[in-house]
């Protein structure tokens, strides 16, 4: 059950993505947008406390969830600042690299092993990965926005951990993300109105600037995404190994380029092609294992 639960954090991390990298090209003021992915996270999360009857028992859960908030909110901004600079393929690829991470932190600190199938798979979609970020031309002096990529990629597998740690403490989901999206929202919020008065990097006075309200609105749609993968990620992590479910959630990297394929006309390599088959043969390995 557990895969099922992942592969639906796929899709709606997927679609979070595409989104994220659609209004990364867009007049508008980022840290108003993420304020409102997650602020409907968090009105979302406190209903489901209340109908599910779900709570804190401790600071331990609250600790956790805080610390999800502050993972979670570098995570997504350096997501979009990555979209907003580097080819849409190049930033997903690199996101990608984050079950690496999480595989080496979680053998550290909990002794998780998989299983010789287990590994091959996971392997597999690695070197998938792995073949594709060669297919780009990347050098410390032509970084295409990669260290935003990178550096997404180490803050989400932070917060896989921590969605790992919370089940450990049996904390209840929509408690767990109540805090995190409670304390995701106030850091853009704080953000958003420190810098209201200032031009975005990003803004270019040949597109029509965005309202606020337009801005807000859109981070809500947004963010209807973003909570849903949560719960779906959370779910998977109960159950599953902890860098199998990172894994394969990881894949939403495939929906995003083919968006960038199909809608923004980003040429694949011959290497991008093999990286983007090995990575679903690699899926299908874990499947079966």
């Amino acid at each position: 059950m557990w895969i099922i639960y992942a592969l639906l954090a796929t899709v709606f991390f997927g679609a979070r993505g595409i989104m994220y990298q659609w209004t990364s090209q867009q007049n508008i003021n980022r840290n108003l947008l993420l304020f409102g992915v997650f602020f409907v996270g968090f009105i979302i999360s406190a209903l489901g406390m209340i109908l599910f009857d779900h709570k804190w028992y401790g600071w331990p859960d609250i600790t956790v969830g805080l610390a999800l908030g502050l993972g979670s909110f570098s995570a997504n901004a350096l997501l979009h600042k990555g979209f907003s600079v580097g080819k849409a393929s190049l930033i997903s690829i690199l996101t990608g690299l984050t079950p690496l991470f999480v595989l080496i932190f979680a053998f550290i600190l909990w002794q998780e092993t998989l299983t010789t199938l287990q590994l091959v798979g996971f392997f597999i979609i690695f070197s998938g990965l792995y073949i594709i970020r060669y297919s780009n031309d990347l050098s410390l002096t032509n970084l295409q926005g990669a260290h935003w990529g990178l550096l997404a990629a180490l803050c989400f597998a932070f917060t896989d951990l921590l969605n790992k740690q919370s089940t450990l403490l049996s904390a209840d989901t929509f408690a767990t993300l109540t805090s995190m999206f409670g304390f995701g929202s106030v850091l853009f919020a704080i953000s958003w109105l420190v810098k209201q008065r200032k031009h975005d990097n990003q803004q270019n006075d040949a597109i029509p600037y965005w309202s606020g309200t337009k801005t807000f609105a859109c981070g809500l749609l947004i963010g209807l995404t973003n909570v849903g993968g949560m719960v779906a990620i959370i779910s998977a992590f109960a159950i599953g190994n902890t860098g199998l479910v990172s894994a394969i959630s990881g894949m939403n990297i495939l929906i995003i380029l083919l968006y960038s394929r199909i809608i923004l006309k980003e040429t694949f390599t011959r290497q991008e092609v093999l990286g983007l088959s090995t990575a679903l043969i690699g899926v299908i390995v874990l499947r079966l294992s």
